[in-house]
Formats: structure tokens, C-alpha cells, sequence
């Protein structure tokens, strides 16, 4: 099997602020740092770590990617790792990149460069999931209720259990995510990820059940968070047992909430 990744990174992160990019001299929250290294670095570490994964292929606004080349190229990675210049908005990015996949690729995955505590395992069980179905995400069941809301009125009360909060990786067979995005094109369609792509065909994408520790890292309060899970991640690789990349309570698999182990998403998938 070979799978090509995908890493979106050519957003301008406003929602991260000016207090964030005054500390860590960046106002790009792909860019900051996390103990010593750019977030987008830790993230495709984790892709060049997944033994399936062939190419990788980081999307990156036209400024950044002459300074980006010269830190990849400090990373010496054992797996060719291609910048290509973004869009005007993720789907844009993520189509210029699929246009340099291989086309011997079995599968694409799309992630979030700000998503760099997504394990190995997590990656490769997504992998074997959409092999076998054709597309899969990951996602969380709700904690919170969850109110369908207009003009500052609640509308109604949604049930937590059709609920899932969307993660990355997002995986699909090569010609089916080839499609969606031809389809997309042709309808003037702009979905908020990859998923809503394949759904717009009315095709099922799969649920496999995602970790609170898979966070998107938004706003400035979340580096304390990943600092915290940073320094987990390494005690966890030092311990003899734990399994390597794995943060310590990740080893039991529980999550709060209920959603299944794997789960259609038609109608039920929400972005986080």
C-alpha cells in the first residue's frame, strides 16, 4: 500500500492573536514553536514516521516556502517531503497538492498542520480503514450539549449521539478523494474539509473513534496544552511500558463519550 499525505499549511491563524505572535516571533500558529521546533515540523514527523506513507506534500503561502525549504532540509527526512504552493483557502491548497500525487498512490490522507499530537497508530488505523471502505476520519462524540442556534434563539437541542466532532488524518481511496474534488469544481463547491467533499457525491465516509489528545492547536491558550502533552509524548517514548509516540493515557484506548468504532458520517460530522 502506498499513501500520500497531505498538510494544508497556508492559513493565516488570525484567531491565534498578536500576544502569541509578540512571544514566539510568528503570528502563523503553523510556525510557533514548541520546544524548539516549528509546530508544522512536529506534525510531519509523525508522517514520515508512518511506515505506509511514500510522499508528503505540505502546502504553504509563497512567502513561506523558500524560508520552510531550508528547515526541511535541516530535518534530512528519509521521505521526500514536496512544498507546494497554497491557495485561497484549504481546498484550494489541498487540490494543488493532490495534482502532485503519484498516481500510483492507493490512498491520500489530509491533515491538519496544527494537529501534531495525532499518533502513529492512529494514522496507520486509518489507513487500514479506508483501504478496506473508501473514506474515514476521525472524531469525538460531544461532552457538551450541542443547541442548533439562529439569530441568538435556540432552535433546537441536537442529540449528542448523531454528533461527531470532525479530526484528521482524513483518508481516502486516491480516486474517490480525485473525484470529490472534480465534482467539487464542476458544482462551485467549497466544503470545510476533505470529507464534505466525498459527501457533497453522496458517498459514506467513515467515523473511527479520535483522541481528546488530537488537538487542534488554535489559540493561544492551547501551547500550554501542548507543551503539557509534548513533555508526555517524550517521558512516554523513554518508558519501556508504553508503546512509542504514545502520550500515557492513551495506551487504554478510553475516551469519554460513546461514538462507535466505526460509524457512517452522512449528515452527522461537525469540523472542530
Amino acid at each position: 500500500m502506498k499513501v500520500a499525505a497531505i498538510i494544508p499549511a497556508a492559513g493565516l491563524g488570525t484567531r491565534m492573536g498578536k500576544a502569541s505572535a509578540e512571544t514566539s516571533g510568528t503570528s502563523r500558529k503553523q510556525f510557533m514553536l514548541l520546544e524548539g521546533a516549528p509546530i508544522l515540523i512536529h506534525t510531519i514527523r509523525k508522517f514520515v514516521a508512518a511506515p505506509r506513507v511514500t510522499e508528503i506534500f505540505v502546502a504553504l503561502r509563497q512567502e513561506d516556502m523558500e524560508p520552510f525549504q531550508r528547515q526541511l532540509d535541516d530535518e534530512n527526512y528519509a521521505k521526500p517531503v514536496g512544498i507546494v504552493q497554497g491557495g485561497r483557502n484549504r481546498q484550494e491548497s489541498v487540490g494543488n497538492c493532490l495534482a502532485r500525487v503519484s498516481a500510483d498512490a492507493d490512498l491520500v490522507a489530509v491533515h491538519d498542520a496544527v494537529r501534531p499530537f495525532v499518533t502513529v497508530e492512529q494514522i496507520e488505523q486509518t489507513f487500514d480503514e479506508a483501504f478496506e471502505h473508501g473514506a474515514v476520519i476521525l472524531g469525538l462524540p460531544p461532552v457538551d450539549t450541542v443547541k442548533q442556534v439562529e439569530r441568538k434563539v435556540i432552535q433546537s437541542t441536537l442529540f449528542r449521539e448523531r454528533i461527531a466532532l470532525a479530526q484528521t488524518p482524513q483518508v481516502f481511496r486516491s480516486s474517490l478523494l480525485l473525484r470529490a474534488f472534480e465534482q467539487a469544481k464542476h458544482d462551485e463547491f467549497i466544503g470545510t474539509d476533505e470529507a464534505s467533499l466525498v459527501e457533497h457525491l453522496g458517498e459514506d465516509v467513515r467515523v473511527i473513534l479520535g483522541s481528546d489528545r488530537n488537538i487542534k492547536i488554535t489559540r493561544s491558550s492551547d501551547m500550554a496544552l501542548a507543551r503539557l502533552f509534548y513533555g508526555e509524548q517524550l517521558a512516554a517514548r523513554h518508558s519501556p511500558d508504553l508503546a512509542p509516540d504514545l502520550a500515557p493515557d492513551e495506551t487504554s484506548g478510553e475516551i469519554s463519550g460513546d461514538l462507535p468504532e466505526t460509524s457512517p458520517t452522512k449528515g452527522i460530522s461537525q469540523a472542530q
